[in-house]
């Protein structure tokens, strides 16, 4: 069965990587950690969606077991590092707008360190944590890639399944508390924002914004995964580790004319590599093209500019070949500087130092869809 996604997708994906990665700098200069961590894994997991996309096209072929073991564990990681970055732009968002004083340093490098421990520990911990309900090593879905293999049991539920939607439920508290807070304290914002300089108001609006818009994304998908686990078949019992991971190696693989003949089946795993490239091109939507990105990439445009036209202009001293002819005073006409004199008094053939060569330096998501073991 063909898929009339591609090369659509491939390409969307490959488009999600770069322009996610756009506003990095300025954010990370901004000390705004929750949002660097919702860059680098929605680049991180529009890159593994590009690979599969482009390697399992119309074959299910193991030819990477390896990558396949490193992409699920990206997929896993993802389907809880985007919503636990959401919710830490949410989380930093209303402590913004309830704070009544700038915040010092110290508190800066306490509220990195817990939106590390949310964004990147946390999703370790969670991948670690799936082994135990990994029926056997991973599956393979034509056009689509590797795919983790989750045993439909009851731990299944608990482990996995409920994560994404329980942080979409905090993340959503704090996007309402926010609102309310924001509505209390509309008189006040630009003397709030005034103890926060390194946010504007617009770029504050823009980030609730990208978190709203993120929760309409995250939260159905994970009610609609535990629904599509719950429905389409049945619930096995938890037996015990030996029968959860017995003939752990095998590898599932199936073709597209299977899986594409299924309805549901079919639209989640569609929405589900879909809004990974989404959620990055709505990302670069809200902050790839607003008024201050439009600044950073005309300051990058003119030291590129500098940096070219300083490595490719040539010193004068240097690209100054004198003819037999010609004397001291036809060089000082030209601008370069005569050669020191060397205490003979022929001015015919003036003797020149030669230079040292110079050396040059070279500068440097997904939610997961379980099926029986």
């Amino acid at each position: 069965m063909a898929d009339l996604t591609y090369p659509l997708y491939p390409i969307f994906a490959f488009l999600g990587v770069l322009l996610a990665l756009v506003p990095l700098p300025w954010h990370f200069k901004a000390w705004n950690s929750g949002t660097c961590f919702y860059i680098l894994w929605t680049s991180l997991a529009c890159l593994n969606q590009f690979i599969n996309s482009v390697l399992w096209h119309g074959n299910t072929a193991n030819r990477a077991p390896v990558w396949c073991d490193i992409s699920i564990r990206i997929m896993m990681g993802a389907s809880v590092g985007i919503p636990a970055s959401s919710l830490c732009i949410n989380r930093r968002l209303y402590y913004i707008i309830t704070s009544n004083s700038a915040i010092s340093s110290n508190e800066k490098k306490r509220r990195v360190l817990m939106d590390s421990l949310i964004c990147l520990l946390f999703p370790l911990v969670y991948i670690a944590l799936q082994y135990i309900v990994q029926g056997h090593r991973f599956d393979i879905y034509e056009d689509i890639g590797c795919f983790p293999a989750l045993y439909n049991t009851l731990p299944l539920y608990f482990l996995s399944l409920s994560w994404p939607l329980i942080i979409g439920c905090i993340s959503a508290s704090y996007c309402l508390l926010t609102l309310r807070a924001f509505v209390r304290r509309r008189l006040e914002f630009a003397h709030i924002l005034a103890a926060h300089p390194s946010i504007t108001p617009w770029r504050y609006f823009r980030l609730m914004a990208l978190a709203m818009t993120d929760l309409l994304f995250i939260m159905p998908l994970a009610t609609f995964v535990i629904w599509l686990n719950a429905t389409s078949s049945p619930l096995q019992p938890w037996i015990g580790w030996d029968d959860t991971h017995f003939d752990y190696s095998r590898v599932g693989q199936y073709p597209a004319i299977l899986w594409r003949r299924q309805p549901r089946v079919l639209a989640a795993m569609e929405f589900n590599r879909w809004v990974v490239p989404v959620c990055a091109l709505v990302f670069f939507a809200f902050f790839g093209v607003a008024e201050e990105a439009r600044k950073n990439y005309i300051l990058a445009f003119r030291k590129l500019r500098n940096f070219v036209s300083r490595r490719y202009t040539k010193d004068p001293v240097r690209s100054y070949i004198p003819g037999p002819s010609q004397t001291f005073d036809d060089r000082s006409k030209l601008g370069v500087p005569a050669a020191p004199f060397s205490g003979s008094t022929n001015t015919d053939q003036p003797q020149i130092q030669t230079e040292q060569p110079l050396i040059f330096t070279p500068y440097p998501g997904a939610a997961s869809l379980s099926l029986q073991s």
